[in-house]
């Protein structure tokens, strides 16, 4: 599907955003290895959640409710899981493949996780290699690098892993490894990544402890199943704050976004950026903050984006960048490698589509040099590489475009933000 995008003026209103991904993901992986029920409200009803959910149910796991934001998982314990009876399909997610690679491992039976084309050239070799330290049997291409891969369940040990990235797929990975070995598993990080897993599985029951840049988690708990109220995404909610921030005359409330420490870097990025937004009615739900987001029309300043900060934000540069182009100086963006192995190649899509709008972008090997303010042109057709977040990147750099855009290739925006499109007319 291809979507035209017009200016508009003056975006208002309060909306919700579509539930947090990585926790939506989360509840079903950890509520399916739980004993007992476990109700899920909000749950992000996108294509990359439902594969998740459909991969548990092809291994036993009965879902109530599955296709909406409730949904209640009847878990089955941490061995009860069955040999699915077919090959598990999770498209293009690649925290379902990398998250269920460390489940299957230690499960006693054969399995075989696939995706679609872009998933199947993603490397798995960041988790399968601390996987077969662990004792797990993976086999799949380029030496079990890339999907498919077969994986044939075997009795797991414990591991004290080193990442050489700072990665929530990869340390969440081998913490759930780890709840099928004796003794601690213990993951050491660069800088801190994402920690949902770790709050979801104490929040179930396991016994988890963070020092510092080291999180572990002791084998064979008892998880109970638990009630889970997800958080509007904040990656989500990022596309809408920089809408609001570069529009003139806009005022926009976006309700109960996710507010976790580990995935607001955007939050402290725009207020270097000198952003007009304040945060409401500040709580916590299952281990959680969350918070109502008021975002203004600003006049934002440029600023450089790197450190560790960037695993904080790694998912929200593709619109940071579309926020540079209307920030008064020099925006760099650096130590952002790791967005040339997502969906795509991130780095050289943002700059090859921004120069499309006539935006002077520098492309650099872990990043990219914006000066702004700079006028986006439009009267163009953008592509977005099958990449959802660039999708809709590029539709919010459409809303303040001289002409009318056109960008091919936007049913990828289903797996993560399904309403996106509404929403935008609806403000």
């Amino acid at each position: 599907m291809d979507l035209k995008v017009q200016p508009k003026s003056s975006l208002r209103g309060n909306i919700k955003m579509p539930g947090d991904k990585s926790i939506s993901h989360r509840s079903v992986m950890i509520g399916s290895l739980a004993a007992g029920k476990t109700e899920v409200s909000g749950f992000l009803t996108g294509e990359d959640c439902l594969n998740t959910a459909k991969a548990f149910q092809n291994m036993g796991v009965k879902i109530e409710g599955l296709g909406s934001e409730e949904m209640v998982i009847h878990g089955v314990g941490l061995n009860g899981l069955q040999e699915p009876e077919s090959i598990l399909d999770v498209g293009n997610s690649g925290t379902s493949m990398r998250l269920m690679l460390g489940i299957l491992s230690g499960q006693d039976f054969y399995s075989v996780i696939t995706g679609d084309e872009s998933l199947s050239q993603r490397p798995m070799a960041r988790v399968t290699d601390p996987l077969k330290e662990m004792g797990a049997e993976i086999y799949g291409r380029d030496n079990g690098n890339l999907a498919p891969l077969t994986v044939r369940g075997q009795e797991l040990t414990n591991l004290e892993y080193d990442s050489p990235v700072a990665s929530a797929q990869v340390k969440s990975c081998i913490l759930l490894a780890g709840l099928q070995a004796d003794g601690a598993t213990i993951v050491n990080e660069p800088e801190k990544s994402r920690d949902h897993t770790e709050r979801m599985l104490e929040y179930f029951g396991a016994e988890v402890e963070v020092s510092g840049l080291q999180v572990s988690v002791k084998g064979r708990p008892a998880l109970k199943g638990k009630k889970i109220t997800v958080p509007s995404d904040i990656s989500s909610a990022a596309f809408f704050l920089v809408a609001a921030l570069i529009n003139q005359d806009s005022e926009l409330v976006l309700e109960n976004v996710g507010l976790n420490p580990t995935r607001a870097g955007i939050l402290e990025v725009l207020d270097e950026m000198e952003a007009d937004y304040e945060l409401l009615d500040e709580r916590l739900e299952n281990k959680e903050p969350i918070a109502d987001i008021k975002v203004k029309s600003s006049d934002l300043k440029a600023t450089t984006i790197g450190g560790e900060v960037i695993p904080k934000l790694i998912d929200e540069i593709p619109i940071l960048a579309v926020a540079a182009t209307q920030a008064e100086g020099r925006t760099v963006i650096k130590d952002a490698a790791e967005l040339r192995v997502k969906e795509t190649d991130r780095i050289s899509a943002m700059v090859t589509e921004l120069k499309k709008l006539g935006i002077e972008v520098e492309e650099k090997e872990d990043g990219m040099i914006i000066e702004g303010p700079q006028s986006i042109q439009g009267g163009v057709q953008c592509q977005s590489y099958g990449d959802h977040r660039i999708a809709m990147s590029l539709a919010v750099a459409g809303l303040i475009a001289k002409e009318d855009i056109v960008i091919t290739n936007t049913d990828c925006i289903k797996t993560s933000f399904p309403n996106f499109i509404d929403l935008i007319d609806e403000i």
